[in-house]
């Protein structure tokens, strides 16, 4: 099926088409604070996850103002979530003052209150970032060194009309993580495999967007990183699509002209949502990759999270569905270059977040 495109969305891409002719290179501004601060409708986020030896994943956020919906929408604020093998989640979000906040608006640095991020620029493009975040009851404190360069779709931006924009930046698609962290009152040293990703927008998400689904693949020799986001009515359901490939530190590429396939939904009780158990993304010539769930991690009813009076405004009167998906699927990918045909396989985490019914009812 051929997604809709709006003529009046305004996609970032180099050309031609929807896609980079030219890759332009990540700016230390591009991980940098962008918004103003506490203005109304302008949101800003900077994202790590950590999936670690042994099995935990670790997901950390600076929020500069938080974007999902509820109470806690544009609150300045730190999040640190640690899913354990066993299933078992711990999830902290803690609000600050607008005074505890700083970032620069030049390079990556953010202090939240006593948290913060920074970064190491190195000679090779490949960036060292630290970060630190604690909670009475989890702490992280964690060195990522890149292995793939930062990426942008295009200029990172995508201007919906007069709607608003938002915009998607990847300081590193891949890097591996060492540090320590605390569960409760045990101390561990931890390794891994990460991911940074920093996001910005003016209108609040669900105004626009209806859901997403975003992920990457990490290979031995490839890393792929995707975002497919089908908009409303609003902006005649215009698809945003977005994909990187890169072989070893080096993006190749970068395009929003792929095929993306979701098939055999099935419905989540927990979520009240279904999901769709395989994805499947052609880039013709170049990218076939396939996702065959495995594991659900994690399928969350947001509406569970709000508050009861907010939950009850949020379906019956803005006919919101918010939903949450953290799964875990079994890949296939090919990746074409100079008319020979590489095949690798592994495993990997994706996510679906959604504001409205999402796939088939039970």
């Amino acid at each position: 099926m051929t997604d809709y495109v709006n003529p009046d969305v305004k996609e970032g891409w180099t050309g031609p088409g929807r896609r980079d002719g030219t890759i332009l290179p990540m700016k230390p501004e591009d991980d940098a604070l962008h918004i103003d601060v506490g203005a109304k409708n302008q949101f800003e986020w900077w994202y790590f996850d950590c999936h670690l030896e042994g099995g935990s994943t670790l997901v950390a956020f600076f929020y500069a103002a938080y974007p999902n919906p509820g109470l806690d929408q544009g609150k300045i604020a730190v999040e640190l979530t640690l899913l354990r093998p066993d299933g078992r989640k711990t999830q902290k979000i803690i609000k600050y003052k607008k005074t505890d906040f700083y970032a620069s608006r030049e390079k990556p640095d953010v202090k939240i209150g006593e948290n913060y991020m920074k970064v190491e620029f190195t000679d090779d493009g490949l960036l060292v970032y630290e970060i630190f975040l604690e909670d009475e009851d989890l702490m992280f404190h964690l060195t990522y060194k890149a292995q793939v360069k930062g990426w942008k779709p295009g200029t990172g931006y995508s201007h919906f009309a007069d709607l608003g924009h938002f915009a998607w930046v990847v300081p590193f698609p891949r890097a591996s993580v060492t540090g320590t962290i605390r569960d409760g009152d045990k101390t561990i040293d931890v390794t891994g495999v990460s991911y940074h990703d920093h996001n910005w927008l003016n209108f609040s998400f669900d105004s626009i967007i209806e859901y997403w689904m975003w992920g990457r693949i990490y290979s031995e020799n490839y890393t792929v990183s995707y975002a497919y986001i089908q908009c409303n009515d609003k902006v005649d359901r215009h698809v945003v699509k977005v994909l990187m490939g890169a072989k070893g530190s080096e993006v190749f590429l970068s395009s929003g002209e792929y095929d993306f396939t979701k098939d055999d939904f099935e419905y989540s009780e927990a979520a009240g949502h279904s999901f769709p158990r395989t994805i499947s993304i052609t880039v013709p010539g170049e990218l076939e990759a396939k996702l065959d769930v495995s594991k659900v991690y994690e399928a969350v009813n947001m509406l569970d999270t709000f508050p009861k009076a907010l939950a009850v405004i949020a379906k019956y009167i803005l006919r919101l569905r918010p939903g949450y998906f953290r799964l875990n699927s079994n890949f296939t990918l090919k990746v074409t270059q100079d008319g020979v045909t590489s095949e690798e396989k592994g495993s990997t985490l994706h996510e679906i977040v959604t504001f409205k019914q999402l796939g088939p009812k039970e």
